[in-house]
C-alpha cells in the first residue's frame, strides 16, 4: 500500500497517526483528572451551599437583634432573611458559572 506524500507530516507520521495520538493523549489527560473531578465536584457543591446558607443566617441573625432593640412595624428578621437569600443565591450562581466557564474552556480549545 503507498501513502499519499500530502498526508505525511515532517517526521514520516501521518495525518491519521496524529489524530489517533492527540484522542490518547487527551483519553489518558481525562483519566487522571477523574478523582480531581469528582473531589472539585464535592467542594463546589459544598461551596454552593455555604454560599447560600451564611448570607441567609447572618441576615436573619442581624434581623433578630434589630428587631429585639429597635423594635418597630416592620420585620428586621424576614427582610434581611429575604436579602441574605438573595445575595446567597446570587453568590452561588457566580460561583457555578465561573466553574463552568472552566471546565468548558478547555474544550473549546481542543476544538479550534
Amino acid at each position: 500500500m503507498t501513502e499519499n506524500p500530502k498526508n505525511k507530516s515532517a517526521s514520516g507520521e501521518t495525518e491519521f497517526s496524529l489524530q489517533v495520538g492527540e484522542k490518547a493523549a487527551r483519553k489518558i489527560e481525562a483519566q487522571r483528572h477523574v478523582t480531581q473531578t469528582v473531589w472539585s465536584g464535592l467542594g463546589m457543591m459544598g461551596l454552593v451551599g455555604w454560599s447560600v446558607a451564611l448570607p441567609t443566617l447572618l441576615g436573619a441573625a442581624l434581623g433578630i437583634w434589630l428587631d429585639q432593640h429597635y423594635p418597630g412595624g416592620r420585620s428586621w428578621t424576614l427582610m434581611l432573611l429575604a436579602l441574605g437569600l438573595g445575595l446567597g443565591c446570587f453568590n452561588a450562581w457566580h460561583w457555578v458559572a465561573k466553574e463552568d466557564r472552566e471546565i468548558h474552556e478547555p474544550e473549546e480549545k481542543d476544538n479550534e
